[in-house]
């Protein structure tokens, strides 16, 4: 068990550790996005009132706006080694970053959740099982696979992006056989409130990948070029989501009826009956078994990062130091999260669509405020160079609470509540805009400038390059 296991948990990859090439980023990202969640997400904005062409608009800005801002953070991870969350270390504090992460768990939960839900309506159809034998079959494969680690994920990636993308052909043309396109685009209304919905649902499905996506290109080797780390991440990213949600938006103006609650049934009505249709539940299961593994996986990293910035450099899995994690202690985390996945999964599984939009945006209010301040102290302020021992020692160059930058966090988050517009609070400013949400440009905008303001002269926390290393960033332990 242990050679199959991944032994890396939080800890620093070092160097002759490292493997692959940037490329991997696209057949990951690209197979993480060609699935089920992503349709709905896509249908969505249809669902909830835009017409067909400002949708495909609208979830086109939102998915490069928000794709750029999630392939900023994968570019860090060859260049320290480290799991994305760990590195909130050096911003909030080796304690402090439990503020963020803790959001973060109950994001990898909620889409644990909803990923679980369709795939498991796909996997019982698949099985006879019914559905909630499927959730439970779906969420035990996933832990499974999780617990096994960094190369399953990539290779499952590679082998969903191939098979995703030619059903996602496959299932473009049935749709184009049944729906005149011209129809469907005929409407150029424009509503400013649903358009900028649309904007937003596909910006929070590409800022949601930010707290983890660098845990899948920091094995990658650390002389791997940035700027192809970002543009491969990029492309599968924005690639697959756009895909995957024009499909929705248009599948949702086609037919509203046949589609909205009936997802799963209606994707694969559309492609056929007998061996087409176990085909395409076979194609549903595997593209949410893709991204659920991602979701568990990014959980189980922010639960260690969590518990070790209480017990110290010494602690299991903690970087600097610190002892190895053990298969077993892996094991124990993931069931947690799929324990936690499973339940939230069971109990919603009913009102999945309507619940599935509120908590998007919500994710959107807390996690944009934390992307700003990462990336401006990353790239702006830090110059891409931390000192990897310290993440783990609260009395180091980062402290235990970096009071600061959580009070900038907090800022960022309530600046936005004035123009968030969800179904439990509506702020002031949303009526004066129509009803617009324009929520998240402000969560990204105000705590970005205040972090740079208040953070940029505090030069006792960074960390200068060794006269051997050039511009080449820190990356002590690897």
């Amino acid at each position: 068990m242990a050679g199959v296991v991944e032994r890396r948990s939080i800890d620093v990859v070092p160097d002759d550790e490292r493997h692959g090439s940037a490329v991997n980023q696209f057949t990951l990202w690209l197979g993480a996005n060609l699935q089920i969640t992503a349709v709905v997400t896509g249908a969505l904005a249809v669902a909830f009132g835009a017409n067909a062409f400002w949708a495909l608009i609208g979830l086109l800005l939102g998915n490069l706006a928000g794709g750029a801002v999630m392939a900023l953070h994968s570019a860090q991870g060859p260049r320290l080694g480290l799991p994305q969350m760990i590195t909130s270390r050096a911003q909030f504090g080796v304690r402090g970053a439990v503020v963020p992460l803790a959001l973060v768990i109950v994001m990898y939960i909620g889409f644990f959740a909803s990923g679980s839900v369709l795939a498991g309506q796909a996997v019982g159809e698949l099985t006879h099982l019914g559905g909630t034998a499927g959730i439970v079959l779906f969420a035990a494969v996933t832990a499974l696979a999780a617990t096994v680690g960094y190369r399953l994920v990539h290779l499952l990636g590679k082998v969903a992006g191939l098979v995703c993308a030619l059903a996602f052909v496959y299932l473009g043309v049935r749709l184009l056989q049944r729906a005149d396109l011209a129809a469907l685009l005929h409407d150029h209304g424009f509503g400013a409130p649903v358009f900028l919905l649309a904007v937003s649902l596909s910006a929070s499905w590409q800022l949601a990948f930010g707290p983890y996506v660098a845990d899948y290109s920091r094995y990658l080797p650390r002389h791997t070029s940035t700027r192809a780390t970002f543009w491969w991440t990029f492309a599968g990213s924005v690639l697959g989501a756009q895909w995957s949600m024009a499909f929705g938006a248009l599948a949702a103006a086609a037919a509203p009826g046949a589609f909205v609650g009936h997802e799963v049934g209606y994707v694969v009505g559309l492609g056929g009956s007998g061996l087409i249709a176990s085909f395409l539940y076979l194609v549903i299961a595997l593209g949410k078994l893709t991204i659920n593994i991602l979701n568990t996986y990014g959980g189980f990293m922010s639960l260690v990062t969590s518990v070790t910035g209480f017990r110290g450099p010494g602690a299991p899995g903690a970087d600097g130091g610190g002892r190895a994690l053990s298969p077993r202690g892996r094991a124990a985390y993931i069931a947690g999260i799929m324990v936690a996945g499973t339940a939230v999964a069971l109990l919603g599984k009913d009102s999945f669509l309507a619940s599935f939009k509120d908590f998007l945006l919500f994710l959107l209010t807390f996690f944009t405020p934390w992307s700003a301040i990462n990336l401006v102290d990353y790239y702006l302020i830090s110059k891409e160079r931390y000192d990897v021992p310290a993440l783990s020692d609260p009395a180091g160059r980062y402290g235990a609470w970096n009071v600061r930058a959580l009070t900038v966090y907090a800022v960022g988050v309530l600046a936005q509540l004035p123009f968030l517009a969800t179904a439990f609070y509506t702020g002031p400013l949303v009526a004066p805009l129509g009803g617009a949400d324009v929520s998240w440009l402000v969560g990204l905008a105000v705590p970005a400038a205040l972090y740079w303001l208040t953070a940029r002269r505090d030069t006792a926390r960074l960390v200068e390059p060794a006269a051997h290393e050039g511009p080449a960033p820190v990356g002590s332990g690897g």
